[in-house]
């Protein structure tokens, strides 16, 4: 049996890292690597092609060798903006856009993969992580055809946040287990410095 398609990635940065007291999240340093470095090698093999989401241009960001794709209008348009600006620049014979944020280094190595089969067996045009109750809007795929909507919701009605979106799209859910053995929460976002410090707590747990 064929495997489907590999969708094509994108990797939300363009974040303001309000909380953070180092400046960009992005850069924040993790074991050893940046944090968009551990998101870029855990979702890399999931995905076709892999571009950046940023407000604009970030040249502290040339290091990682990505694409990066700015919002369609000046100033921010959130999350939101940044899916529809990926979604436009996503290679032509691609039907799915696996998408990530940047401060994520625990993300599953299945995330596409799990996504893919959930949105496909509900027959909807996408699929949205739910975890231990919560939605994880920053962890989904989206299909080609929400690209007007997509326009809409961002040039027309000026939505940026996920939520606002997925209250007049229907995406599937995807019920992520959680696994008490783990030390990992395979979803937690890094936010602030004693975010930063929880995260090499579970690295060191996981290795100790």
């Amino acid at each position: 049996m064929n495997k489907p398609p590999l969708p094509a990635g994108v990797i939300l940065a363009g974040g303001r890292s309000r909380r953070m007291q180092q400046g960009n999240k992005a850069l924040a340093v993790l074991a050893g690597q940046p944090l968009l470095q551990h998101v870029i090698d855990r979702l890399r093999p999931q995905v076709c092609s892999l571009v950046l989401s940023v407000d604009a241009y970030q040249s502290t960001l040339e290091t990682f060798g990505l694409p990066q794709v700015s919002d369609t209008r000046a100033g921010s348009c959130g999350p939101l903006g940044g899916l529809l600006a990926a979604m436009l620049a996503m290679p032509p014979d691609s039907d799915y856009l696996l998408l990530a944020p940047c401060d994520a280094p625990f993300l599953p190595a299945q995330l596409g993969a799990r996504l893919l089969q959930c949105a496909q067996q509900a027959r909807l045009p996408g699929c949205v992580v739910e975890y231990q109750g919560e939605l994880q809007p920053t962890f989904s795929l989206w299909h080609r055809s929400l690209q007007q909507a997509l326009q809409q919701a961002v040039q027309r009605d000026g939505l940026s946040g996920f939520k606002q979106f997925l209250n007049r799209c229907e995406l599937a859910r995807l019920r992520w287990p959680a696994s008490p053995a783990s030390p990992f929460n395979p979803f937690f976002n890094i936010n602030s410095a004693q975010d930063l410090a929880r995260a090499e707590d579970m690295l060191a747990r996981a290795t100790g």
